[in-house]
């Protein structure tokens, strides 16, 4: 990752406003900032989320609250919980995530 030059700045997030995201089930709050080429969202999933779509976009995610499972498209299944993290490069291993508890997330890509 490249972090090109931008000067220092704090981010209050309960200042940034929510986008509304639909899923196969429930609903993802999306707060998304652009530092550069770099992408910085505080997402939070509903309870019973779950992803309409397979991702191959890399990130680095921190589960701030709750519980994440993560399936890759060959079958294989991680959970991600309060205090974990998981990254993974742009065009590696597709992705769909779910949250049965709901969660909220600290996404950088």
């Amino acid at each position: 990752m490249q972090i090109s030059n931008h000067p220092f700045e704090t981010i209050n997030w309960s200042a940034v406003p929510k986008e509304i995201h639909n899923g196969d089930t429930g609903i993802a709050y999306w707060q998304v900032l652009h530092v550069g080429t770099i992408r910085v969202r505080m997402v939070e999933y509903s309870a019973n989320y779950e992803a309409d779509h397979w991702c191959s976009k890399g990130h680095i995610i921190l589960c701030l609250q709750g519980e994440i499972e993560t399936t890759l498209q060959d079958g294989r299944k991680f959970v991600l919980q309060q205090g974990m993290t998981y990254h993974v490069g742009d065009g590696n291993e597709a992705h769909r995530t779910c949250s049965k508890p709901g969660c909220r997330l600290f996404i950088v890509d």
